[in-house]
């Protein structure tokens, strides 16, 4: 593998320090994703909009391995997820599936990563082409995106006449 191509790495981080690695990462000049959903909190005294990370514990990062110090060195990253080997890049195909989700104004919602279920392609859409799970079939279908490298997923609603099996 090419250690000066830039590709995307799942970092393992802190409990609660996902943001805190994105702004620190943009500001090494590495480029970052920390896909977010946004939920309505309450307290006693107002009612807020609070944006949460998609995948709790993780940020995404594009770098080249020869920056794999200054990654690991950034204050909240705990790891480069991976195996004894060295880091494993996250397939380029799953990050776009995420960002496109992220950016749709379809609701969605974090989901327990699956194993078994279908894989469906989106016919029509914002998704239009892109792959996942079929976990309900009815008159709604409900599509789990996943991140295969650290066993996290986002679920999305959809009409089930917009996905097809995917060969």
């Amino acid at each position: 593998m090419d250690k000066t191509i830039a590709l995307w790495y799942a970092l393992r981080t802190r409990s609660r320090h996902e943001k805190r690695v994105q702004d620190q990462l943009q500001a090494r000049g590495i480029e970052p994703f920390l896909p977010v959903v946004e939920r309505w909190r309450q307290w006693k005294d107002r009612r807020k909009l609070v944006a949460f990370p998609l995948f709790s514990g993780y940020c995404f990062a594009r770098f080249p391995l020869t920056e794999r110090v200054a990654v690991l060195s950034t204050l909240g990253v705990v790891q480069i997820v991976g195996n004894q080997e060295g880091p494993i890049p996250v397939a380029e195909a799953e990050v776009e599936a995420v960002r496109r989700l992220v950016t749709s104004t379809l609701p969605y919602d974090p989901h327990p990563y699956l194993q078994e279920g279908m894989l469906v392609e989106v016919k029509r859409g914002p998704l239009k082409g892109l792959q996942g799970v079929l976990v309900r079939k009815g008159t709604r279908a409900r599509l789990v995106i996943r991140i295969t490298l650290i066993h996290q997923a986002a679920s999305v609603e959809l009409d089930a006449h917009d996905v097809e099996p995917a060969f």
